[in-house]
This record gives C-alpha cells, sequence and structure tokens, in this order.
C-alpha cells in the first residue's frame, strides 16, 4: 500500500489551475506552490497558506505528490526535466492536463526508472467548475497508485474514474474532446449559416435548448453570443487544435483518421493560421471573424445531385 500524501506540490496556477490549487489548498490544508508567469494567483494562495518555492526541483524535493495542470506536453516535459533531482523514490506525479499518448507514456518510463508513481488524470469541466471543486478525472494508473490519489482529487473533482492503466485516461479524455470539439465546429458554422439566412439567435437558442441538439457546448457558445459577448467559452483555439492534433494522432493509429475527423481539425487549424489561435472559441462568431473564416472550400467535396421534383 502507498502512503497517503501529506505535502502536496502543484504547478501550473493558470485559470483552470488556481480554481484545482485553491481548492486543494482549502480542504487539504497545505500546499506547496512556485512561481508562476503571473504574480497575482501566487500571492493569493500564498495569502492563503500556501508556501511558495524558488524553483522546480526545491518543490519537489519538499512534496510527497506533485500536480501539474500545464497546457501541452512540451510543457510537461520541460517541467518534469526541471524537476528531476527533486523527485525522488517513492514520490507521486500527477499530470491533470490533456496530454499526447506517446509523451505520456515517455513520462511514466522515465518516472518508473527514477522509483516516482505516475498517474494521468486530464480533467473534464471549465474555469468555473475548477473554482467550485466540480471537475471531473478521468484516471489512467496503477490500482495501487488510484487508490492513494482518488482522494487527492476529490479535492477538486465530483468524479474521479479510474479507466485503466497509464494511456487509458488520456484516451478516454480524447473521446470526450472529440465530440465536444466537433460540436463547438458545428454549432459555429451552424450559427453562421443562421445569420446569413436572417434567422434570429435569440429565438433560435431558446428553441434548441428544449431539444435534441442542446449541448453544454451549445449554451457556453450561443448563450452568451446571441447577446452580443462572444467570450463565454473560455478555451482558446489553439488549445482545441492542441487537443485535435492528439485526438488525430491516437485515431490514425487506430486506423480511425476518418473525414470527420480531418474535417474538425482542419477547422480549428484554418482558424490559428489565420491569427486567431490566441482567442476564444465562441470568438469564432465574431461578425468579422466569421465572414471571412467560413468560406467553403469545395475540393475533394462530392455534392449531392439537385432533384429535378
Amino acid at each position: 500500500m502507498i502512503a497517503r500524501p501529506e505535502n502536496i506540490g502543484f504547478v501550473g496556477l493558470g485559470a483552470m489551475g488556481f480554481g484545482m490549487a485553491a481548492n486543494l489548498l482549502a480542504k487539504h490544508g497545505q500546499l506547496n506552490i512556485v512561481a508562476n508567469r503571473s504574480r497575482e494567483p501566487v500571492d493569493r494562495l500564498v495569502s492563503q497558506g500556501a508556501k511558495e518555492f524558488a524553483d522546480y526541483a526545491d518543490l519537489a524535493a519538499h512534496s510527497d505528490l506533485l500536480i501539474l495542470c500545464l497546457p501541452n506536453s512540451e510543457v510537461v516535459e520541460v517541467v518534469v526535466a526541471k524537476m528531476a533531482d527533486g523527485l525522488a523514490e517513492g514520490k507521486t506525479l500527477i499530470d491533470t492536463g490533456t496530454s499526447s499518448l506517446q509523451s505520456t507514456q515517455s513520462v511514466a518510463e522515465a518516472m518508473q526508472d527514477q522509483g516516482v508513481h505516475f498517474a494521468e488524470a486530464p480533467v473534464t469541466g471549465g474555469i468555473k467548475q475548477a473554482a467550485t471543486g466540480e471537475l471531473g478525472a478521468l484516471v489512467g494508473a496503477t490500482p495501487e497508485v488510484f487508490e492513494m490519489i482518488e482522494p487527492v482529487l476529490q479535492n477538486f473533482c465530483t468524479s474521479v474514474q479510474h479507466f485503466g492503466p497509464v494511456g487509458a485516461g488520456a484516451r478516454a479524455k480524447f473521446v470526450n474532446n472529440y465530440m465536444v470539439m466537433g460540436i463547438v465546429a458545428l454549432v459555429s458554422e451552424a450559427f453562421h449559416v443562421a445569420g446569413m439566412t436572417g434567422s434570429d439567435w435569440d429565438k433560435l437558442y431558446e428553441v434548441v435548448i428544449r431539444g435534441s441538439a442542446d449541448s453544454g457546448a451549445f449554451r457556453r457558445i450561443i448563450g452568451n453570443a446571441k447577446n452580443g459577448d462572444f467570450e463565454g467559452y473560455v478555451f482558446s483555439i489553439d488549445g482545441a487544435l492542441k487537443d485535435m492534433t492528439y485526438i488525430t494522432e491516437m485515431n490514425a493509429s487506430l486506423g480511425r483518421a476518418t473525414p470527420l475527423n480531418m474535417a474538425v481539425l482542419d477547422f480549428f487549424s484554418k482558424a490559428a493560421k489565420a491569427g486567431h489561435g490566441d482567442r476564444l472559441l465562441s470568438e469564432l462568431l465574431r461578425p468579422e471573424i466569421r465572414e471571412t473564416l467560413f468560406q467553403p472550400d469545395f475540393r475533394n467535396i462530392e455534392m449531392p445531385e439537385q432533384s429535378s421534383s
């Protein structure tokens, strides 16, 4: 049986990470953190009792368990490398971000070589759920590691599900995110068409939320956009493209990089290439963006024959 962690470290105090860390500090009663790009979240947590360390290695040396909430696999690998001197045998590392399968397996193998327990636990939900401690975690770990980390994750998650060994959590998260990104792409294009046809967005929204097309993603995008607020879905286009890239890598390995998969990937790729990568998903419906971005591309598309009736 793996000992319960007393000292917990947290890396990645962005919009999501801050809420997770704040809940962890409030419920666990202790938290180690490291300097962030912005002082504001660090200072807030320190004022609430968190202990700040100067660098990643020092943070790791003083923590039994470390939680990462970082933007992508490349950053995870860099941070883990900087922690190396403090990652002693018996410690535990959890990656709560959406990371590529190949990178996750590589980090897991490196940790195993150092005698460090590793789990991947990508979370579902957004900034609001992170702040209220209502995220979901899709965990890939050994049964022994899962038993130990489940109570830790429950500090900021209301659903913690064990999907299998390392990699299983990411695969399940990719399925979730594939659905979400597909809905985002479809809703964005559909409401652009609605605008072109003169359909009232407010009235259409009220109808849709009462039917089968309703979803959390739909409400985040259109619920605010219908009132002229295009910042309702707080997730970046670059983030969506990253997720779809990882998803496509998995699907390709299964022989399932289908036309639908490639269309959703292409949707976000074009938006990023057009210079909108740092914008929020819901900003795709800004008039000045959608008029230039949602242009048809009929190459390799077989159009249906027109009915003569």
